[in-house]
């Protein structure tokens, strides 16, 4: 039996196994495997990349696989299940990193702005103005509110993220606009616009 880090269960088992010998093997490791389930949760962020034809990028909490192909010139874009880097030349990973960082910060620029507006609605009986946004990689954290300056930063690798893990970093960092502390009245006033923040932040906990 294999646990694999998106938390899949894989066994392995002889031809001549019934279904019902299968489940009570699974059944007897139950404990070990919602261990394995936990350090999985509990590992920071792998941002390790590969920039080789076929390599996966996640975008918005979904998986494209690279595809680089000659163009007219140099673009980025999602073509179904593909991320398509075009260019004149021959490119090489060096190239394809910059591309592809340079489409997701043109994404993220787009779309966390207009999520933090959606979020900021849902919120609008709290009173508290639009922050402005920063978008920058961060090593250890998912964003932040800086009560001197007054702004949010969010960490541009969220555009990996699921929208609703997105959503809950933009609403966890609105909510220190009004608590400064992380105490429980903090989570429970995070709570009132995100009931599952919880399940969000395991899932950020596993984004590659």
């Amino acid at each position: 039996m294999t646990v694999r880090p998106d938390k899949s269960v894989v066994v392995r088992a002889p031809l001549h196994a019934s279904l019902g010998d299968i489940r009570d093997f699974v059944s007897r490791r139950a404990a070990w495997i919602a261990k394995v389930w936990r350090e999985f949760d509990s590992r920071p962020p792998n941002l390790s990349q590969s920039y080789g034809s076929g390599a996966t990028f996640l975008f918005q909490g979904r998986g494209y696989a690279l595809t680089v192909v000659r163009g007219a010139a140099e673009s980025v874009v999602l073509r179904g299940d593909s991320l398509v880097v075009a260019a004149p030349d021959e490119l090489d990973a060096l190239n394809i990193r910059r591309l592809i960082d340079t489409w997701y910060r043109d994404q993220a620029l787009s779309i966390f702005r207009e999520r933090e507006i959606e979020c900021h609605r849902r919120m609008e009986a709290e009173g508290f103005p639009l922050p402005p946004i920063v978008i920058r990689l961060m090593k250890s954290r998912w964003g932040s509110y800086s009560y001197r300056t007054g702004r949010i930063t969010l960490n541009l690798n969220l555009i990996k993220a699921l929208p609703a893990c997105l959503d809950y970093v933009i609403i966890h960092e609105l909510c220190h606009v009004k608590l400064r502390h992380h105490g429980p009245d903090f989570w429970r006033f995070v709570a009132r616009y995100v009931p599952n923040h919880a399940g969000l932040r395991k899932q950020l906990n596993r984004i590659g």
